[in-house]
């Protein structure tokens, strides 16, 4: 009987914790941007780190005890009474002083664990930063500041553990009091009882009581515990309850395979913010982008550039207006629909652990042959073709064993392996030297001569020769025509951009702006 009970308890805890650590994994993984930007790492790896430990191993110890000990705690008073009917006189009251002390301490408790658990996050984000920058910190010989800052984060996170330690001596002085009263009692009973107990039931009676003082004691710990753990199941359902991005797929507005066949795309009225609370970053966009049209996006720092093409992958969902890609409202459709129909050169470049063929292509779409033609394309194939694995290569994690440049052109070999309608590239060249630069403009250039390219750029002379270029400033189109009408313009931003790197003959004054 209790093998079995113990089987269901261990099956019903594992199953529930797996259960909760799916959805809270499968909620974060969906989570909105504007969700990483306001909750810190370290909460995070509390959360899938000491709070899903608690709910694998601690809560099923909890719960087996707490069944125990009240099990016993009420066979202890129902074996006196059976004995010295009398003693339900005075079981009730001290009953009620249990609970009454018992919920004061439990409350406490509880509040306590969530005060140390709060704490705890910027223990885990302090030493993420702090591993991070190792480099930075030796560099600046700052050893000594980053020690003191983390022993004074920990101390932090003791001030709100003493108080627990407090707490259970307070709470042992008086349940043993307690305790030492239901001893009292079944004594003095059963001495008044004499005449009518035999022997064999007085002992029987007081050793019961006896055996109530550690049993209470550890009634109330386990509940205290189990409550106090039951904290990391509220944590871990919190967050998997959170918001989500919209559905992946939408059946009911599911867009051609082929689609985009053409790579026209219009903003009409397009406005968006990152957050409810904050301003537009992107004020009343409206412009039309015809098929294969190669678009330079430039601006001061802040313009709005990166937005706008977030905005085109609904990383950041409008405000207002919409964003039509083949003559198909993007607002309205999957979100996997929509991405794996884009592709984008970011300008943090993306690598994960694993090899160089799965960064490149992970779902195994490709051949061999079409890889390497990509490598070869992005200026990669000697550098691949010199390792002892070439495409097996093994890459650690963020690609740290790649330079920066290389990094940026493997996300460059990922685009011209799936080569779609629209590319964005968002300052995809910051990363390499100038004669990279031109050999990848030529590759941008041959290779996707057939779609339509929107270029952030820091270096206007890369998109000189494309088709229009898109100026913004605070969110909006300042400027949108051809390179050579721009440059007309010389009370224009665009002119002012292309004099401070001297593509024009005025020298620039000291506001220019950085493109």
């Amino acid at each position: 009987m209790v093998v079995t009970a113990d089987l269901f308890l261990f099956v019903g805890c594992l199953r529930a914790a797996g259960l909760l650590h799916q959805n809270l994994l499968r909620n974060v993984l969906f989570s909105p941007m504007t969700f990483f930007d306001q909750t810190p790492i370290g909460r995070l790896l509390n959360r899938f780190g000491k709070d899903v430990e608690t709910m694998d191993f601690q809560l099923v110890k909890n719960i087996e005890s707490w069944i125990l000990c009240l099990l016993k705690v009420l066979s202890v008073p129902i074996v006196v009474m059976l004995t010295t009917p009398l003693f339900a006189l005075v079981c009730i009251p001290l009953f009620v002083i249990y609970a009454i002390v018992q919920r004061f301490y439990i409350a406490t408790s509880r509040q306590l664990k969530r005060l140390e658990s709060v704490n705890r996050s910027p223990i885990f984000s302090h030493f993420g930063e702090t591993v991070t920058g190792v480099a930075s910190i030796r560099a600046y010989n700052k050893q000594d500041q980053f020690i003191a800052e983390s022993e004074n984060k920990v101390d932090n996170n003791n001030v709100a553990y003493y108080p627990t330690i407090v707490i259970n001596r307070w709470l042992a002085f008086r349940v043993e009091f307690m305790s030492n009263l239901i001893v009292f009692f079944a004594s003095v009973f059963a001495v008044l009882n004499r005449d009518t107990l035999s022997p064999g039931s007085v002992g029987l009676s007081i050793s019961y009581a006896l055996s109530i003082t550690q049993t209470l004691n550890w009634l109330i710990r386990m509940t205290s515990e189990l409550e106090t753990n039951i904290v990391s199941v509220e944590r871990i359902k919190e967050y998997s309850e959170t918001p989500t991005e919209a559905p992946t797929e939408i059946p009911n507005y599911k867009p051609p395979p082929e689609w985009p066949d053409k790579g026209e795309v219009i903003f009409s009225n397009y406005a968006t913010r990152y957050r409810e609370e904050m301003d537009l970053v992107i004020k009343d966009i409206n412009c039309h982008i015809h098929p294969g049209e190669k678009i330079g996006v430039v601006g001061r720092t802040g313009a709005g550039k990166s937005s706008l093409t977030l905005g085109l992958f609904r990383i950041i969902e409008p405000a207002s207006g919409i964003i039509t890609i083949d003559g198909l409202d993007i607002s309205k459709m999957g979100l996997h629909d929509l991405r794996s129909k884009l592709t984008i050169i970011p300008q943090d470049p993306v690598l994960f652990s694993g090899t160089l063929r799965m960064n490149l292509d992970p779902f195994e779409q490709y051949d061999d042959a079409r890889v390497w033609e990509a490598l070869a394309h992005s200026h990669l194939k000697e550098f691949v073709s010199s390792q002892a694995k070439g495409l097996m290569h093994e890459c650690t994690e963020g690609g740290e064993n790649l330079s920066l440049g290389q990094r940026q052109l493997v996300c460059l070999a990922r685009a011209l392996l799936r080569k779609t309608k629209i590319l964005i590239l968002d300052e995809a060249t910051a990363a390499v030297d100038l004669e990279t630069d031109d050999l990848i403009q030529q590759t941008i250039h041959s290779e996707f001569r057939d779609c339509t390219i929107l270029t952030i750029a820091h270096r206007i002379n890369t998109i000189m020769d494309y088709s229009r270029i898109m100026v913004l400033d605070n969110g909006k189109i300042c400027e949108f025509d051809t390179p050579e009408s721009l440059l007309q313009n010389k009370e224009g931003l665009f002119y002012s951009m292309a004099a401070a790197v001297h593509l024009v003959g005025e020298r620039p004054t000291l506001d220019t702006v950085d493109s």
